[in-house]
């Protein structure tokens, strides 16, 4: 892939099955070395879409390029550069976690047998499961099955790991690790693709955002471009509304009740173009308003989100 290059790009990808279609004109751009997050409800077409990627399902029509190559023509060249995690991983229940990434090791032709034992326990390590690593997989909780899944992505260096939910399962303290990890290995250079319905996590780790809706992309660019976005909102709690709207409204502004409002004393607007919080604060106490707070709130992903598909955040993709 060349520097600044796409790791990831489709052009009107779409999949049919049926007359259902699943993906409908998908044209992503997964900048190199970024933390990609890939966004939308249940049925919206994000495990599909990662499927065609990983050459797992063909597409109907149009065309994938992944770390610089045609896909799926190119899948020995690539396949090894990519590491995958996707629909939950599957192992061999009787034998140890160990033992099934050793046989997973030795199923890649590309892998040194020479280094293997060295790998399979470094890869156990970074995601917390060395302590386990001789305890058979049937014994495995979820969460402990995602980890080694996870291990097993990381056998071996990769260029662009392939995330689906990958915290799935996991405790507040394995996530948090899952995280980290995450970001370290972003800082290591490896672009990771990560399709999730947790948008605070997505938020925390990911650099660039798409958002797909009924299989088609709603949205897609860096995450502090999808939040700007949203509409910026002005909070004034005051002990005199009436004067406080008049105020707001003479700005141009539509003050409604906050929802949290005890006494009708905190109003909501949102911000209009142009306008400065700070020129809102003092055309307030300039017109004689007491004011006893003025905050000033981004839009979030989950506005974005709930903008763009219609539906709640938390869903399952």
């Amino acid at each position: 892939m060349t520097p600044g290059g796409l790791a990831i790009e489709t052009e009107a990808l779409t999949k049919r099955f049926g007359r259902q279609t699943a993906v409908d004109g998908l044209s992503l751009a997964v900048p190199g070395g970024s933390v990609f997050g890939f966004l939308g409800p249940n049925g919206s077409g994000k495990t599909t879409t990662i499927r065609m990627l990983l050459g797992l399902a063909s597409a109907t029509t149009g065309r994938i390029r992944v770390l610089d190559l045609d896909m799926p023509d190119a899948s020995a060249e690539v396949l090894p550069r990519v590491g995958a995690l996707v629909e939950g991983p599957a192992f061999y229940p009787f034998l140890s976690g160990r033992d099934n990434l050793r046989r997973f090791d030795t199923a890649n032709r590309h892998a040194a047998s020479a280094t293997r034992a060295a790998r399979v326990d470094d890869a156990l390590d970074r995601v917390g499961l060395g302590h386990a690593a001789g305890k058979a997989a049937h014994a495995y909780s979820l969460g402990m099955k995602q980890r080694l899944g996870l291990a097993n992505a990381l056998l071996t260096p990769r260029d662009l790991l392939v995330l689906d939910e990958p915290t799935n399962g996991l405790d507040p303290q394995g996530t948090r690790e899952v995280r980290s990890l995450i970001r370290s290995l972003a800082e290591e250079g490896t672009t990771i693709f990560l399709s999730s319905h947790l948008l605070t996590e997505v938020e925390q780790v990911c650099t660039h955002v798409a958002v797909m809706s009924t299989g088609r992309l709603v949205a897609q660019g860096s995450l502090d471009d999808l939040r700007a976005q949203g509409t910026t909102r002005i909070v004034v709690t005051t002990p005199d509304p009436a004067d406080a709207r008049r105020t707001l409204a003479a700005l141009g502004l539509s003050p409604d009740a906050g929802p949290d409002a005890a006494h009708g004393d905190v109003l909501v607007a949102d911000l209009v173009a142009g306008l400065l919080p700070e020129t809102v604060t003092e055309t307030l106490v300039r017109d004689g308003v007491r004011v006893r707070g003025l905050a000033v709130e981004s839009p979030s992903l989950e506005d974005r989100f709930v903008a763009l598909t219609g539906e709640g955040f938390d869903v399952a993709g």
